[in-house]
């Protein structure tokens, strides 16, 4: 994922949900990047190209002893 989507995708978590969330590229991987709420890893982001329309694709696991 380029910087630039990062940063985006940054401003969004930020403004959507909370100024903690931070968007981080993923080591060795460029079709997605990590999601943090201060240092609590949350999910990743992945690119969906598919139809040639670009979305993100948000993915959170919810452990049950987190509930």
């Amino acid at each position: 994922m380029k910087a630039e989507e990062i940063k985006k995708l940054d401003a969004y978590f930020k403004r959507t949900f909370n100024e903690k969330m931070v968007v981080k590229a993923r080591p060795r991987k460029d079709d997605s990047a990590e999601v943090y709420a201060g240092e609590e890893f949350l999910g990743v982001v992945y690119i969906d190209d598919e139809d040639g329309d670009r979305s993100y694709n948000f993915s959170m696991a919810i452990l049950d002893v987190d509930l």
